[in-house]
């Protein structure tokens, strides 16, 4: 089993990361292949967002952050005590008029 666990397969990817919870490298490929910088932010982000109550549950915390810009976006998911990165194509929907 690799520490990318698939991640490295999304279709419409341009890079990857897969990070320990105190943000070591484990995993990183494409436009993201060592970029130590960006996963220093992610981690800060993280951990911000960790301390952001999300229900009145405090056990409750985010599942997913997704950063957007005009022709990409970040998509950050935390599991099993692994930070995954992936850099993806943002096309954004046009709005339906009704």
């Amino acid at each position: 089993m690799t520490t990318a666990q698939g991640i490295d397969k999304i279709h419409d990817s341009h890079g990857y990361l897969v990070l320990t919870d105190d943000g070591a490298v484990l995993s990183s490929g494409g436009d993201l292949q060592n970029a130590e910088s960006i996963a220093e932010k992610v981690l800060k982000l993280v951990h911000t967002a960790n301390r952001i109550q999300v229900t009145s549950d405090k056990r409750d915390t985010f599942k997913r952050i997704s950063v957007v810009w005009e022709s990409y976006m970040y998509v950050i998911t935390v599991s099993n005590q692994k930070i995954y990165v992936s850099k993806r194509q943002y096309s954004p929907q046009e709005p339906a008029v009704a």
